[in-house]
């Protein structure tokens, strides 16, 4: 009896353990399971949340840009991550603030490396770490698909051209920021402001704008001279004398020479301008005497186009064409396409930009 009741004891003791172990062993897978499931949870959660958080230190803002242009205005809710630009010098406002744009044009005039860049802004894209630019090869039209390709978050083109169909098209990729009331007319103050603005950067922008105006106001005390002349940006072609082309004031040339440098352009000129939204005039050679007012002509070319000029019998009568003081600009030269001033090529070239035009004016006859 004692030896039976000793098994059946071991036997309810061995299995009693077994219940024991194999309950907590459940306890333990379940709650090993429970806890897996929760820190992925956790994890899931954190996760987002981080990333939530992250979005909202970084990108978004106290309330949206609102940007008003020529084609209404363009709502920004968040910050922009990915800047992209298109057509000409808006790029240089987002590399001068230190943003690489995923995606930007090629310059279509002046001295350019292989990738199509002006020098001003080549150095400026190595000064900051960017070894393979991407680079819009569309000096021939917008390539869309390469915009949209680089998807961007925002696209700079206060200084532009483009078209209500071209707005359209470029606003169905990302906001745009367009031109404020007509293309090729926005002043590079402008450009830089409404561009930075655009980038959540108005700040940023509105301190480069300062930075650059006092820089052109030190260069400028260096030539008295210049302070109320009478200029005009005037393009000639030494294979059609019939007729030239004028740069208005409205034109970001010809408002660089009259707001930043203190000249003016003469009244028979702005007599001339029927739309001051217009950038350029075409006048016959038969009215060249609309030119006699001025002091100093400045435009593209050489030493052979001022000569085939001079030598015409009615262009040639130009007072500032006969005496000399005329500021070509070569386009084998790195003033080719500092003309039309931007963030980047204003700093780089105001040296020689205004020792070209100080060398004309020490022609004018006294």
């Amino acid at each position: 009896m004692f030896a039976k009741r000793t098994i059946s004891s071991s036997v309810l003791l061995i299995l009693a353990g077994l219940l024991i172990v194999l309950a907590g062993c459940s306890s333990e897978s379940t709650g090993t399971t429970s806890g897996s499931n929760s820190a992925e949870q956790e994890s899931e959660s954190n996760e987002t949340s981080g990333s939530e958080t992250s979005d909202t230190n970084d990108s978004a803002l106290e309330e949206p840009i609102v940007i008003e242009h020529a084609f209404g205005e363009t709502v920004i809710e968040e910050k922009p991550e990915r800047v992209a630009t298109i057509q000409w010098g808006n790029q240089d406002t987002a590399l001068a603030l230190g943003v690489v744009p995923v995606g930007f044009s090629a310059a279509n005039y002046g001295i350019t490396d292989e990738n199509g860049l002006l020098p001003w802004t080549a150095e400026k894209v190595e000064e900051l770490g960017e070894n393979n630019p991407n680079v819009f090869q569309d000096t021939d039209g917008l390539d869309f698909e390469a915009i949209s390709a680089s998807n961007p978050d925002v696209i700079l083109a206060a200084y532009s051209g483009i078209t209500q169909e071209d707005y359209d098209i470029l606003s169905d990729i990302a906001p745009v920021v367009a031109y404020p009331e007509s293309p090729w007319t926005t002043s590079w103050q402008d450009q830089i402001t409404m561009n930075a603005k655009g980038m959540g950067m108005e700040k940023e922008g509105e301190q480069l704008v300062e930075d650059t105006e006092s820089l052109i106001s030190e260069k400028v005390k260096e030539y008295p001279e210049m302070q109320g002349q009478k200029i005009v940006w005037a393009n000639f072609s030494a294979e059609d004398l019939s007729e030239f082309h004028i740069y208005t004031p409205a034109d970001s040339r010809g408002s660089f020479l009259t707001e930043e440098l203190g000249m003016e352009y003469p009244e028979s000129v702005k007599e001339m301008i029927d739309d001051e939204s217009s950038f350029s005039l075409s006048v016959s050679a038969e009215n060249a005497d609309v030119l006699n007012e001025a002091d100093l002509i400045i435009g593209y070319g050489d030493e052979n186009l001022l000569e085939a000029v001079q030598a015409d019998s009615r262009l040639g009568q130009i007072p500032a064409m006969e005496r000399g003081s005329v500021a070509f600009i070569g386009d084998g030269t790195v003033l080719a396409a500092s003309g039309t001033p931007s963030a980047l090529s204003i700093p780089y070239t105001i040296d020689d930009y205004l020792e070209l035009i100080g060398d004309a004016i020490s022609n004018i006859e006294e």
